[in-house]
């Protein structure tokens, strides 16, 4: 059977090449094209890929069209308002909006099903305060850093270039200048469209050591040193893991390693580079802090910290033993949450591997208070942060300050298409094809990145204020509330353990007991 609509069409064919032959040329214009799906009919049946296309010639095509087109389908003509993923229509919306300056509000009240288990609210107060006008800033730098860095409540997260488009990176510069808050470079190194717009720097430096590395891979002080004295870089990060892919390295194929990249990475051009997943400069928690205390004597008294997605809570608590034997601290520690972010990972990792971003900032805080360093380090949120809400949960859970990577690229035009690692990004925000990079005007989406941070940081002091709170020092883990089930509604006080200061040194608790004895300052134990 499956040879018979071959043979129909063959047919057709022939009688449509007669016709052209021996009555009028026209009817060359049916016997090409017919003459074109009998070549293709023929090439399904006899290769030997796709069974589909074995079955179901010319017809299966259709099957890998209609799945192309999944994604586009399923975003704009079957998913709710509320049900998205990863970023439901919701949230992108209001990240559209306020980047375009346009009132980021909702009438005839929530869509969302408020006695769902999972759901969060914040408590409101009977006595709101006024907001406040002035953002608050967040002063990093411990007692041995001698340049501290008044951070913003809501910064741009790590990107690099390469991953993102020179017009992306430029823009997401410009309008962190503008708005007066901090762009993490992402571990790609420091390129000149991270410092031509002029906006403060968050250098961050990966595993491959981009940008201050030397010919067989390694950390080049030498180099280190010289790029972190430019005044636009005011942080220096040390990225451990992040939340898409912990405890992977990265491949850049040599057919993207153009002049460009080459020379901004350090990296010879047309080479395949590889991002090991794990340091040289360290292999345990000493040489850690070590190596942190290192860079920021390089960065000349600058603010040093490191990112991770958290994993095992002993190997956190053995960086914290290590520092209080080694009398040293990093200024900043970024938790990275497992929910993902722009670079393209594993599905096994993305969906399996490290602790979602609340559990994980609940755990660094809570050690750091625990071992009484908490006054020393001030603590970064990555992931998912879009909104005035997302970014008071976080200051709740224990953060001081939140990065922002998807809902920055949102507000220069990513659309969720989801092709940041195909070099085919629609709108030219993640991609190296300089035709499609130049949809992105740096002027129009600089501007856009200035009105989306201004206008959630806004947000969030607003809720504060609803809260009864002037700033983050105000609040405390009773005012979030989470519904256990649809009858049952716990305080974050009530559901988590929080430890007094100093309380791991003095008396630890029973649920801590067990991996602050297995907490190793001298090995990685699991």
């Amino acid at each position: 059977m499956k040879i018979l609509p071959v043979v129909l069409l063959g047919s057709a064919t022939a009688l449509a090449s007669a016709a052209a032959v021996l009555a009028s040329p026209w009817w060359w214009a049916a016997a090409v094209p017919l003459l074109s799906l009998v070549l293709i009919a023929l090439h399904d049946l006899l290769q030997r890929r796709h069974s589909v296309l074995r079955n179901y010639p010319l017809l299966g095509h259709l099957r890998f069209a209609l799945e192309a087109l999944r994604p586009e389908i399923q975003q704009y003509f079957i998913e709710r308002n509320f049900d998205g993923r990863p970023f439901d229509r919701d949230t992108r919306s209001i990240v559209y909006e306020r980047a375009k300056g346009t009132d980021a509000e909702e009438p005839f009240g929530t869509e969302l099903d408020l006695y769902r288990p999972g759901s969060e609210y914040l408590t409101p107060s009977m006595a709101p305060l006024p907001v406040r006008t002035d953002p608050p800033k967040v002063r990093i730098g411990g007692p041995d850093c001698t340049q501290p860095y008044d951070m913003a409540l809501l910064n741009v997260s790590a990107m690099s270039f390469g991953s993102l488009s020179g017009n992306a990176v430029s823009a997401l510069n410009t309008g962190a200048r503008l708005g007066g808050f901090a762009h993490d470079t992402g571990e790609g190194g420091l390129s000149e469209y991270h410092l031509r717009p002029g906006g403060d720097l968050v250098w961050e430096i990966g595993t491959g050591y981009f940008g201050c590395r030397t010919d067989d891979g390694g950390f080049d002080e030498r180099k280190f040193a010289e790029k972190a004295a430019h005044p636009q870089v005011r942080c220096v990060s040390l990225k451990i893991s992040q939340g898409a892919k912990p405890g992977i390295g990265g491949v850049l194929p040599g057919a993207k390693v153009n002049a460009e990249i080459a020379k901004v990475r350090g990296v010879p051009q047309g080479r395949t580079v590889i991002s090991p997943p794990y340091h040289r400069v360290y292999s345990t928690p000493r040489e850690l802090v070590r190596f942190l205390a290192r860079m920021r004597e390089l960065a000349g008294g600058k603010p040093v910290g490191f990112k991770l997605c958290v994993g095992s809570r002993r190997q956190f608590l053995a960086v914290c033993k290590a520092m209080l034997e080694e009398d040293t601290t990093p200024d900043f520690i970024v938790v990275d949450g497992a929910e993902g972010g722009t670079g393209a990972a594993p599905l096994e990792f993305a969906d399996n591997v490290g602790l979602p971003l609340g559990e994980g900032l609940m755990t660094v805080h809570n050690a750091l208070v625990g071992t009484g360093l908490r006054d020393r380090i001030r603590i970064g949120a990555s992931g998912k942060v879009a909104t005035g809400s997302d970014l008071v949960k976080r200051l709740l859970q224990g953060a001081d300050y939140t990065n922002a990577a998807r809902a920055m690229m949102f507000a220069i035009g990513c659309i969720q298409a989801q092709r940041c690692h195909t070099n085919t990004c629609p709108v030219g925000v993640a991609t190296q094809d300089e035709r499609r990079a130049r949809a992105v005007d740096v002027g129009d989406k600089s501007q856009r990145v200035r009105r989306y941070q201004e206008a959630t940081v806004k947000s969030a002091l607003q809720i504060m204020a609803s809260m009864g709170v002037e700033d983050a020092s105000g609040l405390r883990p009773h005012m979030l509330l989470h519904r256990v089930d649809p009858h049952t509604v716990r305080s974050y006080a009530e559901l988590h353990a929080w430890l007094a200061p100093g309380e791991l040194l003095a008396s630890v608790p029973e649920g801590w007991a067990g991996d602050w004895a297995a907490a190793d300052p001298d090995r990685f134990t699991s």
